[in-house]
């Protein structure tokens, strides 16, 4: 095969699969590596460079006999995604880009719907079928309320489905692949839609939502994961932040039918929403039957002959001619090594042992400020736009603005990454969201005014942009690279699942609080969510390391190595010896009067 293609074969590969027992295609020597101490071979390196812990490097040398040859060309795959910007690595992995961007598009269903359900409640048409009257009477015509309860049922229904969907998708995907879980989980969503459009009652509208939650879950975590899979380090935070914007798409074009259906009193303004969604599945679907399954999950299951097709479906090799798919293959069988030393299991068990515990908490935490910085007051924002006095034909056109400005943030948010590490740009959009909620939550204070809902409506419009351009997009990219390559789409399942837990929290505390015929606190619901954001803030600045421009070997060292999460890019890495040993091929050192055993 031609190597200037990107598809010669090396040695390291080739010998690699070959001590596993499958059969060498290139060299069946199966040349072996031994440990030595690094002062014996003249290895040195500058202070303060961390390395492999010593026995991971032993553990790593018994279980890779040819881990020299493996490690140079790994490094050499490192070496060149270092120094590969935006523009080449666009150039090098554009069917990677494609095939990222048509799997995510699922979020925007998920994105779509959820808006529906949360502003539906401002919809009197809405509210009339699967409501009961409140009472009062606006204009000559009687208003109607679902309760605070069948509002938090329907909210809390949906999460818990998640929960069930993303477990489901932790064994199913990591056993099948990503693609044909997501292909199967299209076909249920298109079904369950039927339930949503049809609903005669709210219970049959909860069954919908319960249902249609389960495959939401997959979608919520595999195109995340998938997006971290199958690109370079320079184009992870755009693929991954992506799926926030997907989300914010699926809410933008919510909000745009919504305003088109507010005048209209009759059952359509809300079913035909519903069946929109089926616009979706099968063009997904199409995609995700064509897409290369993700190489990363391929060499976890030993298919080194897939993984190497799927790299080279991936990529196109004639963008960069030092780029080699053979060297990107060893980066990822080192780095599937490495990890097995460090943890050696894949089950969700695993993801609570050793180092893998602060992976699993600073996973978890991201996702859970996600819910606790204040984004409630903008799921709910049209709702709270009506309590705090807005008309509902002004409410649902500032909601279709709170959409566009959530659209703008996160594209604003790829032109920000370039420049500053997330966890800067997560932690100041922490503050910024604090500052906002407390002023909100001041103007929930006064008697209810025109000039005091229309300045809420403006408030809800800019923190919606200070979160999409921050904390929102942010936390896709963060929970996606933090993890081990093998736990990771455990570890992004369990992230989820407890954001989804505190979603259950909230979708029974917010509709108390802003329901006029519970709590009734509107814009002061605010003070509330400030006081969570408070002690996000402190949890990022000690706890939440920063994964810029690392690849995921450099990740697994400063895990092992329990570097303070500040000090993650003020300290250099060198992933491929340990402090006192290194890698050298038997047969370039005959003499073994300094090496160790195996």
């Amino acid at each position: 095969m031609d190597v200037e293609q990107g598809r010669g074969r090396h040695g390291s590969v080739s010998n690699y699969a070959a001590n596993l027992g499958n059969p060498a295609t290139f060299d069946s020597g199966r040349r072996r590596s031994s440990v030595v101490p690094a002062a014996a071979v003249s290895a040195t390196q500058k202070d303060g460079v961390l390395n492999q812990r010593d026995d991971t490097l032993r553990k790593m040398s018994v279980a890779v006999p040819n881990l020299a040859e493996l490690s140079a060309d790994a490094k050499t795959a490192a070496n060149l995604e270092h120094k590969m910007g935006f523009r080449e690595g666009l150039k090098l992995y554009p069917k990677a880009m494609f095939f990222s961007w048509g799997l995510s598009l699922a979020v925007i269903m998920e994105g779509y719907d959820t808006y529906l359900l949360g502003n539906f409640f401002a919809l009197q048409t809405f509210n009339r079928h699967f409501g009961a009257p409140t009472g009062t009477i606006e204009n000559g015509v009687e208003q109607y309320q679902i309760s605070a309860s069948w509002q938090s049922a329907l909210g809390t229904g949906t999460a818990a489905a998640q929960i069930i969907g993303l477990f489901i998708n932790g064994i199913v995907s990591e056993r099948i692949g990503y693609r044909w879980t997501m292909i199967v989980s299209l076909l249920l969503i298109t079904c369950f839609i039927f339930i949503t459009f049809f609903a005669a009652n709210i219970q049959m509208l909860l069954a919908g939502y319960v249902l249609s939650g389960l495959p939401w879950g997959v979608f919520q975590t595999l195109t995340t994961t998938y997006a971290a899979e199958v690109c370079p380090v320079s184009l992870r935070p755009y693929l991954t932040t992506y799926v926030n914007l997907c989300w914010v798409i699926g809410q933008l074009i919510a909000a745009g039918v919504l305003k088109g259906f507010v005048g209209n009193d009759s059952q359509w303004a809300y079913r035909i929403p519903y069946a929109i969604q089926w616009v979706w599945p099968l063009p997904i679907a199409a995609i995700a039957f064509f897409a290369p399954e993700s190489p990363w999950w391929l060499v976890r299951h030993g298919k080194l002959d897939q993984a190497r097709a799927a790299l080279a479906k991936l990529t196109n090799a004639k963008a960069n001619a030092q780029f080699n798919i053979e060297d990107t293959l060893a980066m990822m069988i080192h780095t599937n090594e490495l990890e097995i030393q460090q943890t050696s299991g894949t089950s969700y068990l695993d993801c609570f042992k050793g180092v893998d515990l602060r992976r699993t908490e600073v996973t978890v935490m991201t996702w859970v400020i996600q819910q606790t910085s204040g984004s409630p007051m903008i799921g709910w924002g049209t709702y709270f736009m009506t309590q705090a006095g807005l008309a509902d034909t002004d409410a649902f056109s500032l909601g279709v603005g709170q959409s566009a400005m959530g659209f703008v943030g996160t594209v604003g948010s790829w032109f920000l990454m370039p420049h500053f590490g997330r966890r800067t740009i997560y932690l100041w959009g922490q503050v910024s969201m604090f500052v906002i909620l407390m002023i909100l939550g001041g103007l929930g204070i006064p008697a209810l005014s025109t000039s005091i809902g229309w300045a809420s409506g403006a408030l809800i419009l800019i923190l919606t942009f200070a979160y999409d351009i921050t904390v929102g997009p942010v936390c896709y990219s963060l929970v996606a690279e933090l993890p081990s390559t093998r736990l990771r789409i455990k570890t992004v399942v369990l992230a989820r699942n407890v954001y989804n837990v505190f979603g259950i929290i909230i979708g029974v505390i917010q509709p108390r609080f802003m329901n006029p015929t519970a709590l009734n606190w509107r814009g002061k619901t605010c003070f509330f969510w400030g006081g969570l954001n408070a002690l996000g803030i402190v949890w990022t600045y000690f706890r939440l390391p920063e994964p810029k421009g690392l690849t995921y070997a450099e990740l697994d060292v400063l895990f092992e190595n329990r570097v303070s999460a500040r000090k993650f890019r003020k300290v250099e890495v060198d992933p491929w010896r340990s402090d006192n040993l290194v890698i050298v091929d038997d047969v370039d050192n005959s003499s073994h009067e300094y090496k160790e055993k195996m």
